[in-house]
């Protein structure tokens, strides 16, 4: 168990410009932003007991954190593309 934060900067640090820009552009790369940043600080919180749950339910938001990741990189990766 890691109780280091997965920050998107941290998970994408040579993309930092383009997530900037589709922040602004796209509304919905915005909406999965703020929804990974909220499931990664919630597992956060989970992992260093500050808002201790149970494992199923760090289970789920670590599989939501990974879907919320994944869908960023298609977007990235899409507008890079552009």
């Amino acid at each position: 168990m890691s109780n280091t934060p997965h920050e998107l900067i941290e998970e994408f640090p040579d993309k930092v410009e383009i997530m900037r820009e589709l922040k602004v552009s796209d509304a919905h790369f915005a909406k999965l932003f703020d929804q990974y940043h909220e499931v990664n600080r919630a597992i956060h919180r989970a992992e260093t007991n500050v808002e201790p749950t149970e494992q199923l339910h760090e289970g789920e938001l670590r599989k939501q954190r990974m879907a919320l990741k994944d869908e960023i990189a298609q977007l990235i990766s899409a507008a890079q593309t552009a």
